[in-house]
């Protein structure tokens, strides 16, 4: 057993752990990713004629078999090993002998660990649009059920204005869907091909870059070697804000349906299987998954400032300083993907009650809109706004139903407008299993079975 820069000496122990940090751990979940990015490397050193075909097959075989043992949970990445890359290496060499010697050939584990990034990170956005999109349909289902009760708008946390369920509903569909747009440029820039730029300066061997991209099914190459490392990190960083952003929706989704299911309001009712208690006052059932969205939320965002500050000063070319980024970024995705999943959960379970809900019309809600019917009478509005604010004792009570249906252009209570985001729903599903459809065939052709390249980590990482 040996590391891959093993040149005769002994490292410090200290420094040794020092440098390999939490990789043997971490690395666990980029066994497969990595062995996929070696297979379709040793396919091409095996096109022009670095690795001999029985090599290649011998190769082959044995990565496939790191796959399985990974997948259940048999293979090991010693400490002194530092990372997936060495313990794959090791195992090759000891498995097929002079072929393991060859399989680095035209790399670094710079760009070997860039391309397991890329793929895994590739796997979880496919995971993570998926479950996006669940939730949008949730809400969606939500929203053709209880979309025509009405409900008090509120400003300055103050009553406002009549909104409806339907309204409320629809703006976090359609926030989580331009969310996703951000999610689609950091997909599209994930999937470009690293390897070939090995420590950043290329070599000088014929490789074959484009049949590596091909084969690993990355929509580009990612083209000048020195941006290659020098878009380590950044590229994390662009995916974690960007899934940040849906959780930035959802701790505001989060916050309101703390404040609307408290008693004091009672808009919503969640049941008794969503809530933890406290452990000295019996009747307390506490909204913790939704306190603890908002707090996470924030975590990712952390996340994300944590990858670019260890970025942020580092020269051009390969520096130690992105074996850190590991950690916030898998973390960062951990807590998105399970935050969509937890609101998911809670909106499929939550239910409005009509009789609450009406009940916070009060006649002040009808302000404005009696200011609004008195300057369509011809009064100049500003006038109508002071008769109206100057005498609130005047109003009365209206039909909270009659007055969501009074709006009718487009986006309003009437008029909600939400067949647009079950189009864009359907066409991105459509899309997404032909992206992930695309993907999985080439991986499969290399694996010989289907992998799993993304292994998600418990939400604590």
């Amino acid at each position: 057993m040996s590391k891959l820069w093993d040149k005769g000496y002994t490292l410090n122990e200290l420094i040794e752990a020092f440098t390999v940090g939490d990789d043997p751990l971490l690395d666990r979940r980029l066994v497969a990713a990595d062995c996929v990015a070696s297979l379709a490397h040793a396919g091409m050193l095996a096109r022009i004629d670095i690795l001999k075909p029985r090599e290649y097959q011998a190769l082959r075989k044995e990565l496939r078999e790191i796959i399985r043992l990974s997948r259940e949970g048999r293979f090991a990445i010693r400490r002194e090993e530092e990372d997936c890359h060495t313990a794959i290496e090791n195992r090759l060499v000891e498995t097929a002998g002079e072929a393991g010697k060859k399989i680095h050939t035209g790399r670094s584990r710079n760009d070997q660990i860039i391309a397991a990034l890329r793929l895994y990170t590739r796997s979880y956005l496919h995971e993570f649009q998926a479950a996006v999109l669940d939730l949008v349909q949730v809400l969606l289902d939500f929203a053709e059920r209880y979309g025509d009760l009405p409900m008090p708008g509120r400003t300055h946390l103050q009553v406002a204005m009549p909104s409806s369920i339907g309204l409320w509903t629809g703006a976090w569909v359609e926030e989580l869907l331009d969310d996703l747009r951000l999610v689609d440029t950091a997909y599209a820039l994930n999937n470009s091909c690293p390897l070939g730029s090995a420590a950043s300066y290329g070599v000088p061997l014929p490789l074959d870059r484009r049949m590596v991209a091909e084969s690993l099914a990355f929509e580009r190459l990612q083209n000048n070697v020195l941006y290659v490392n020098n878009s380590r990190g950044k590229f994390e960083a662009i995916v974690l804000d960007a899934v940040e952003q849906v959780m930035l929706t959802l701790s505001k989704l989060a916050q309101d349906l703390i404040l609307f299911s408290l008693p004091e309001f009672g808009y919503f009712r969640l049941p008794d299987e969503l809530f933890a208690g406290s452990s000295i006052m019996p009747q307390k059932k506490n909204p913790c998954m939704l306190e603890l969205l908002r707090a996470k939320s924030a975590t990712v965002g952390s996340c994300s400032a944590q990858v670019k500050s260890i970025i942020r000063a580092l020269p051009s070319g390969y520096n130690r300083d992105f074996q850190e980024t590991k950690a916030p970024f898998m973390r960062g995705l951990d807590l998105s993907l399970a935050g969509v999943r937890v609101m998911g959960l809670v909106v499929e379970k939550l239910e409005p009650d009509g009789e609450r809900l009406r009940q916070g019309f009060t006649a002040d809600i009808y302000a404005t809109d009696r200011a609004l019917e008195l300057a369509a009478q011809g009064m100049p509005f500003r006038d109508a706004y002071r008769v109206v604010g100057t005498d609130l004792g005047a109003l009365e009570g209206g039909d909270p139903d009659q007055a969501i249906r009074r709006r009718t252009y487009p986006g309003t209570t009437g008029n909600l407008g939400l067949d647009e985001a079950v189009k864009q729903v359907r066409q991105r599903r459509k899309l997404l299993a032909s992206q992930k459809q695309a993907v999985d065939q080439k991986i499969e052709a290399l694996a010989g079975f289907p992998v799993c390249l993304h292994t998600g980590g418990g939400a604590g990482l």
